[in-house]
């Protein structure tokens, strides 16, 4: 059983009356331990794909199972577990918490989880120290480089040990360097066996991916294997 499988899937949006069809009868499919890349330029349907996987938005018709699960039988407390436990999500302006210090945003899904504070902090300071921040603890977001904010907001996306790690343009906002770094953590990760998903305009960032999709104008290719 696929990890996440997604079938027939439409998105329409009603703008001033008329219908956009966003994605036009979509099947994906993802297996444990993949690493994949949705390819497309601005207005192909990839953001809009990111927030249907991500239990963010729901598709018009089709199906979407997770886990075994289908999803649109789900009420919002189970969708909430999944978005805080099952997937986690890397942004590309890092989307962390600018009063909170590194160690406490990172702590945060843990702490929606309900797990004890000491057992928040053991499990932070592992991923961080994993990350090459240890010495970051205490920093707040606004003294720490783009890499390294990046490096945070991927040690929050994991802290949890999700099924999937869901990374939207996760270079964007990063120079050439450090966004090179970046991917080789993923890479990293997943030859540690965690399932990526990639969101991205950029074909030499979708090339570190083990699996290319490409999504213009709302429908979705097979997919082809990545020389990375």
């Amino acid at each position: 059983m696929a990890l996440l499988d997604m079938k027939q899937i439409v998105k329409i949006y009603v703008t001033g009356g008329e219908e956009q069809v966003v994605l036009d009868h979509v099947d994906f499919t993802v297996e444990e331990g993949e690493f994949v890349a949705i390819l497309g330029p601005s207005g192909s349907g990839k953001s809009t794909m990111m927030n249907i996987i991500g239990c963010l938005d729901v598709p018009t018709s089709g199906e979407y199972y997770l886990n075994g699960r289908k999803i649109a039988d789900l009420e919002e407390k189970e969708l909430a577990h999944i978005r805080n436990k099952e997937i986690g999500f890397i942004f590309q302006s890092f989307q962390l918490l600018k009063r909170n210090t590194v160690l406490e945003n990172v702590m945060l899904p843990l702490m929606y989880a309900g797990l004890p504070r000491h057992e928040q902090e053991r499990r932070a300071k592992e991923i961080l120290t994993r990350m090459g921040l240890k010495d970051k603890f205490d920093f707040f977001p606004h003294q720490l480089s783009g890499g390294q904010q990046q490096r945070v907001a991927i040690s929050r996306a994991v802290v949890t040990q999700p099924s999937i790690l869901l990374a939207d343009e996760p270079t964007g906002a990063l120079d050439q360097r450090t966004g090179a770094e970046v991917m080789e953590l993923f890479n990293e990760l997943n030859q540690e066996g965690r399932t990526i998903i990639m969101i991205t305009h950029d074909e030499k960032i979708a090339a570190h991916a083990k699996r290319i999709v490409k999504i213009l104008d709302g429908k979705m290719s097979k997919g082809v294997v990545s020389d990375a």
